[in-house]
């Protein structure tokens, strides 16, 4: 586990995330089945993923700017980052087959939960209503801390149900099926889909 940082967070407003961040987030690795790619190296990756989905206000911005610079304490934030991301991708996997998640991963999920910022108030914004966190380390338990409150409210949500992995093996990313009957099989029929339409379309043709 990684210790917290002197650097903090000061209180802050957080918009409730979308239910698919935590999968966007395990799918920061591609083609897991064949010849993974993985789009996160290093804090700064980290953060520049963290900042192009607006999880925190300027302020929050900036410590995590200041912690970047702490290579060894950031390198260590980071990786905690990392084995977080693989236990949310097996934990959600596991549930688009209907198993059961392994245990270190349920507990690894949850110990980083305790960590980070509880969601126990509201503030007003501009337009309707935001999370309120209080002052906080920077740690990966709060920089994620929109994926953990995602992948929480999927997981004991009822669209849990909805989770899917890619039918092409070499794939392997999570998506909510949002289709009308339930049987979206592929991460995107313009990628994935239009592959298998092809692979089929080549296997017919070398029967004929």
């Amino acid at each position: 586990m990684a210790p917290s940082s002197s650097i903090t967070i000061d209180a802050a407003s957080l918009a409730a995330p979308s239910a698919a961040l935590c999968l966007d987030f395990a799918n920061t690795v591609a083609w897991r089945g064949s010849a993974p790619d993985d789009s996160l190296h290093g804090f700064g990756d980290l953060l520049r993923w963290c900042r192009a989905r607006n999880f925190f206000p300027a302020g929050a911005l900036r410590a995590f700017e200041v912690f970047a610079r702490r290579a060894h304490e950031s390198a260590a934030v980071f990786e905690e980052a990392i084995l977080l991301r693989e236990s949310i991708y097996r934990i959600f996997f596991a549930a688009s087959d209907d198993r059961s998640p392994v245990d270190a991963d349920l507990r690894r999920f949850n110990r980083a939960l305790r960590r980070g910022p509880i969601r126990n108030a509201l503030d007003r914004v501009d337009h309707g209503f935001a999370w309120r966190i209080e002052r906080a380390a920077v740690c990966a338990p709060t920089m994620l801390a929109p994926v953990l409150w995602s992948a929480a409210d999927l997981l004991a949500g009822s669209s849990l149900t909805r989770v899917r992995h890619c039918a092409n093996d070499q794939c392997g990313w999570l998506f909510l099926d949002d289709s009308k009957n339930g049987t979206r099989r592929w991460c995107s029929m313009s990628s994935c889909g239009n592959r298998a339409k092809a692979h089929r379309h080549y296997l017919r043709r070398m029967r004929d």
